[in-house]
C-alpha cells in the first residue's frame, strides 16, 4: 500500500480563537484545545484506526502541537521534529489578518509573505522534507502540528505552488489524510472534525 500521511492540527488556543498569527511564540491549550485532543484521539483509538499500531508518529516541539499530540493518546511514540514548526511569521507574529491589512492593504499571506521571518520558499522547503519522508518507506505517517505548515504540506504533497493552501483551510484539531487516487497523489480526507460534534 503506498504511504500516507495524517495531519492533526493542534487544538485550540486563545491566539487561534482570536485569529492571532501564532508562530513560534508557545502558546499553550485552552480547555476546549484539551478537551478536542482527547476527542481526537478516542477517535483514532477506534475502528478503523484501532490506535494506527504501524504508524510513525512525529510532532512538532511547540507546546500547543506537542500536547495535542500526548493527550490524543500518542506522545510516548511521537519524535518532536522542528520541520514541523509553525511558519516563523516574524513582524507579524501575534497580529490578526485585519491588523495586518490595516498597515498593508490587500495583503494576503500566501502571495505577499511576511518581514522579517520565514519566507515562503523556506517554507517550501521544509514542507518538502516532510512529503519526502511521509513517502520514504511502506507505512503511513501522522503529524501533529500548526495550520499554516499543514496546509503547506498538503499543497506540496499534490505537487501544488504553496498559494493553493490558500483554498485549504485547517480548523483546530482537524484531521486531514493526503494518500492517492490513480496512482497520483491526492486529499483523502480534508479539515475532518467529526468527532468534535
Amino acid at each position: 500500500m503506498a504511504p500516507r500521511i495524517l495531519l492533526a492540527r493542534h487544538g485550540q488556543t486563545e491566539w487561534s480563537r482570536s485569529g492571532k498569527h501564532t508562530g513560534r511564540t508557545d502558546i499553550p491549550l485552552l480547555d476546549e484545545g484539551r478537551r478536542g485532543a482527547e476527542l481526537l484521539g478516542e477517535r483514532l483509538h477506534r475502528a478503523p484506526w484501532d490506535g494506527l499500531p504501524d504508524t510513525e508518529i512525529r510532532t512538532s516541539p511547540l507546546v500547543r502541537a506537542a500536547e495535542t499530540c500526548a493527550l490524543a493518546g500518542f506522545g510516548d511514540r511521537a519524535t518532536t521534529w522542528d520541520a514541523l514548526m509553525e511558519w516563523d511569521y516574524g513582524a507579524y507574529e501575534g497580529m490578526t489578518p485585519a491588523e495586518i491589512k490595516a498597515q498593508r492593504p490587500g495583503w494576503l499571506i500566501w502571495r505577499d509573505g511576511v518581514p522579517e521571518g520565514e519566507t515562503k520558499a523556506q517554507l517550501a522547503a521544509r514542507a518538502d522534507e516532510v512529503v519526502e519522508w511521509a513517502r520514504s518507506a511502506d507505512r503511513d505517517v501522522l503529524v501533529f502540528a500548526h495550520g499554516h505548515i499543514l496546509r503547506t504540506i498538503g499543497a506540496r504533497w499534490l505537487g501544488l505552488d504553496i498559494s493553493f493552501a490558500a483554498r485549504i483551510r485547517l480548523d483546530p484539531t482537524s484531521l486531514s489524510i493526503l494518500g492517492w487516487a490513480y496512482d497520483a497523489p491526492a486529499i483523502e480526507r480534508w479539515n475532518d472534525t467529526g468527532h468534535l460534534a
